[in-house]
């Protein structure tokens, strides 16, 4: 009995506490015994179950796997245990949050951290696959036991169906924030795409894996350093098929010659980019971008692609500036950085992440996770820089190219593995303190900050012309005049009056949360 016990306890979570059996000499005391908090019994070394855990980056609902314990008799029940976060999750996501941040509003400063115009990979190149990672790893958290997988699959798909909503509402044009005091969009160019759509496919794709085989695979690994690849082995196989789906269409699609038409003053000119091939991995003639035009129309992409900033394109690369006059066509041209084919492409992300939360789940001990977790994202980035150095498959953010993916998240693995030794092993929580606050309203901070509501909302008041408002008074006379420097200036407002405001606003809120879970 000792043994099946212990092999339930490490498909829960490894969560090494003791169980009181509560018999009929001690009816009228079990109330009160539940509520005693059972402490772990290894030093630490263990993670406790979370009775309440994130399944994606920006929401805050409550876990799938929260068990049911009405229909047990009395002397089966366990102590309730007082749920614990993993502070490097939170702190993670926090991280990811810090960075769009930082990168969309100080990247037309400084173009170094902005994304990178074509091959490449920036500081702002890393924010999608980290979220696509962190969604991972808490699917694996929060889907670790399903006891109704009708009730699991029905919350995943409204999930999705809100992070469609929002994602559509907050990027596909009807919101015009911060600058400009408007809103509405004109249906026939509305984008469909955008960062929480992409996030919505993959939460989708890798939760409902994860949710169907629950029942299929085993609940103890076996030895063997393979054990935990064999045991999840349908979300791999998951993420080959997006694999394969991705690299067929890639070099094996034609994509024909296309047209688009760009609208100034001048009134609309037609432009044609010539193609006729396949396997192109330029700007130009991709199969990712043909799949996005066929599917959603050109009128529907986004508008101010990167690509822009290309020396072919502009003498200002790698910043922003006026095209060249014998720029080609396609420098004008939209294309959706967040399409189909590459947010299929996107899937290995998460999929990768939900292989870093089994491997949370299944193994006991630091050292053992760590091994694992490091030795996998340095086997990840040395692959993606032969490819990429090789020039076989470069590393490119707007195609999601695989060399991306790899590079990326062992990048991701690496960072996360780096948290959770400062963090959760050395328990130097204080100076993440602000990461995680973020992380635990990563949903709210996104929305005000990443999304400039908030801004647009402070813009709205204003003196004689919005210009005159409190946001860009406090930036050019609190930053950008003091320092002389706009470039300065900029980088230091969206660090203190962006980056650490939403800091100090997500710890107010943390810790009213606890007061008011204290006051119930």
């Amino acid at each position: 009995m000792d043994d099946d016990h212990d092999a339930k306890r490490v498909e829960e979570g490894l969560v090494t506490h003791t169980s009181v059996h509560v018999n009929d000499d001690h009816k009228d005391d079990h109330d009160h015994i539940n509520e005693k908090l059972v402490k772990k019994t290894n030093g630490g070394d263990s993670i406790e179950d979370e009775k309440e855990e994130r399944t994606m980056p920006l929401d805050d609902d409550k876990a799938v796997e929260q068990k049911d314990r009405d229909d047990q008799p009395p002397e089966q029940q366990l102590v309730k245990q007082k749920s614990k976060r993993i502070a490097t999750l939170d702190a993670f996501r926090g991280l990811t949050i810090v960075l769009m941040i930082l990168v969309d509003d100080a990247g037309g400063a400084y173009a170094r951290i902005d994304h990178s115009p074509w091959n490449g990979c920036t500081l702002a190149d890393f924010v999608m696959p980290f979220f696509l990672f962190i969604v991972g790893v808490a699917i694996a958290l929060a889907l670790k036991k399903v006891p109704k997988i009708k009730d699991a699959v029905r919350r995943i798909i409204m999930r999705t169906i809100k992070l469609l909503f929002w994602g559509i509402l907050l990027q596909g044009g009807y919101s015009h924030a911060p600058n400009e005091l408007s809103y509405g969009v004109d249906m026939k160019q509305i984008r469909w795409c955008g960062i929480l759509q992409r996030i919505a496919l993959v939460y989708l794709v890798v939760a409902l894996i994860e949710t169907f085989t629950t029942k299929i695979r085993p609940t103890v690994l076996k030895p063997g350093h393979l054990s935990v690849f064999t045991a999840y082995q349908w979300q791999w196989i998951g993420g080959f098929v997006a694999f394969l789906i991705y690299m067929v269409t890639t070099y094996a699609l034609y994509v024909p010659d296309w047209s688009f038409t760009e609208y100034n003053d001048n009134g609309p000119k037609r432009y044609t980019v010539e193609c006729g091939m396949r396997g192109h991995l330029g700007p130009a003639c991709n199969a990712v971008g043909h799949v996005d035009r066929q599917v959603w129309g050109i009128n529907h992409l986004y508008s101010y692609p990167v690509w822009s900033r290309l020396k072919a394109c502009t003498l200002s690369s790698p910043s922003e500036g006026p095209l060249r006059d014998n720029a080609p066509n396609w420098c004008r041209a939209p294309f959706e950085p967040e399409g189909l084919l590459s947010s299929i492409s996107a899937i290995l992300s998460g999929t990768i992440g939900i292989h870093y939360g089994h491997v949370l789940i299944h193994f006991k001990g630091h050292s053992e996770r760590l091994k694992h977790w490091v030795s996998m994202g340095l086997v990840l980035l040395i692959l993606a820089i032969i490819l990429h150095f090789t020039d076989a498959i470069p590393i490119n953010k707007q195609l999601y190219s695989i060399s991306y993916v790899f590079f990326t998240a062992g990048a991701a693995g690496i960072v996360f593995s780096g948290f959770y030794i400062l963090i959760d092993v050395w328990g130097l929580r204080t100076p993440f303190l602000f990461l995680e606050w973020i992380g635990m309203n990563a949903m709210l901070v996104f929305v005000l900050a990443a999304q400039g509501i908030f801004a647009a909302f402070m813009n709205g008041w204003y003196y004689g012309t919005p210009k005159k408002s409190l946001v860009h008074w406090i930036q050019y006379h609190v930053f950008i005049n003091v320092w002389h420097s706009e470039r300065v200036g900029t980088l230091l407002y969206v660090i203190f009056a962006e980056i650490t405001f939403w800091g100090v606003v997500s710890g107010i809120l943390h810790k009213l949360g606890n007061i008011l879970e204290a006051v119930r």
